[in-house]
């Protein structure tokens, strides 16, 4: 028999679970499949929220010669096989291709379908648990239209909990005994994964003593189920993001959320890199001292080890996000790298050049250097750019009260010299 969430699986639009802002009424998808006439399409989107089951219905319902194709078993030849039909009486309407997984496909067999997507003899429809910005062909993307699948909310999952163990009830000829919170807490430790929340209502029907299902096998059922994690997909990426942003937004309550599903995942090296950059790219200037708290902070996280290294981390977190931000210093550098990348690397002066060997001085390396420590307050004004940067600025001192402190005494010492 196939698995409940196959043999249950919506047959209209109309039936899908979740996202309202691609099929609900007047949406944009659902005005299109109305229309009668299927562009090619991209469905992005994590796993179990829909992709395939809204690709099968729109086509099953074009009209065109349907052909379905995995990306992680599909071969050269069996897109050559999809074609050379395209010249046979099965293909005088056009070819529509379900590829589910396309991220799979490599840049070469990606390139063999372009030429018949662009002539419309076949109509793409593909879907992607990654960001297809990464993985898809360009000239793929350009001729199609992306549509983002959402993770299905809570109450969304719930319903097709329920509806699971209504059809299970049904099969067997007698409705399950399902216990008071049983549907909650698979619909939320499911992750907004249909296809997860129906196949863990199969797992506990099956497991079920004399047709009743308890809170605690649904409990250990889903346990951890809702982590969803991938060190190497967008889910990676996302949650460092959002570290990053909350602590530059000041929010300590959002980044320790954020840190804590890092170190829920058993991702210890991802958080202290990132927590690292920040202390110099969104605190910097404002509070120098915060780098040599964090590295501190992720020193001991390193060799502590999980789950110990959560404390540390969680002080260097709190530690960024209560302190004053400055993004002056990555400002500064780069525009120097931005001058440097565009060629504006001039003659060094030569009162600036190494002059620590002989013959130096015959060259003129070195000659007229004031050593500004033999200076009042250890500073003398002398050209320290190449000549034809003189003048130019890429530091700018911040608002915060380290960097007009500095600011101030560096006023004073250089207007003292003037006088």
């Amino acid at each position: 028999m196939n698995p409940l969430a196959d043999r249950i699986r919506p047959q209209t639009l109309d039936d899908v679970v979740g996202q309202t802002h691609l099929l609900g009424k007047g949406a944009l998808l659902r005005r299109v499949v109305e229309s009668g006439q299927i562009p090619n399409m991209i469905f992005y989107g994590p796993p179990g929220t829909g992709k395939t089951t809204v690709a099968s219905i729109i086509a099953n319902s074009a009209g065109k010669t349907l052909h379905k194709l995995n990306g992680t078993t599909a071969s050269t030849s069996d897109i050559k096989s999809v074609v050379g039909e395209l010249d046979t009486f099965a293909g005088v309407g056009g070819v529509l291709l379900y590829l589910d997984e396309i991220q799979y496909l490599n840049k070469k067999q990606q390139q063999s379908l372009l030429e018949f997507i662009e002539n419309g003899q076949i109509t793409l429809i593909a879907s992607t648990t990654e960001n297809p910005y990464f993985y898809v062909y360009n000239a793929i993307l350009s001729r199609a239209t992306i549509f983002e699948f959402k993770p299905v909310s809570k109450d969304e999952v719930k319903k097709a909990v329920e509806r699971a163990f209504r059809i299970i009830g049904e099969e067997r000829g007698a409705p399950l005994d399902i216990e008071d919170g049983v549907c909650d807490h698979i619909a939320q430790l499911c992750g907004g994964d249909v296809r997860k929340a129906i196949n863990a209502a199969e797992l506990l029907s099956l497991a079920a003593k004399d047709g009743r299902v308890t809170l605690a096998d649904a409990r250990e059922a889903a346990q951890r189920s809702s982590m969803k994690y991938d060190r190497d997909g967008d889910e990676h990426y996302d949650i460092l993001s959002a570290l990053q942003k909350s602590v530059r937004g000041s929010d300590t309550d959002a980044a320790l959320h954020y840190l804590a599903r890092l170190l829920e995942a058993g991702d210890l090296i991802s958080p202290c890199r990132r927590l690292l950059v920040m202390a110099s790219e969104d605190i910097g200037m404002a509070y120098p001292l915060a780098a040599v708290i964090v590295k501190s902070c992720v020193d001991s996280a390193m060799q502590l080890g999980l789950p110990e290294a959560r404390i540390p981390l969680a002080q260097a977190v709190i530690t960024l996000c209560t302190a004053p931000k400055s993004n002056s210093g990555v400002i500064a550098i780069d525009k120097a790298m931005a001058d440097v990348e565009a060629g504006m690397v001039y003659e060094i002066p030569a009162h600036l050049r190494d002059s620590h060997y002989k013959g130096a001085a015959k060259l003129g390396r070195g000659n007229g250097y004031l050593y500004p420590h033999d200076f009042k307050n250890h500073w003398v004004k002398q050209q320290y750019l190449p000549d034809k940067l003189k003048g130019r600025q890429y530091y700018q001192f911040g608002p915060n009260k380290t960097e007009q402190a500095a600011k101030a005494y560096w006023d004073k010492v250089k207007g003292e010299s003037k006088e």
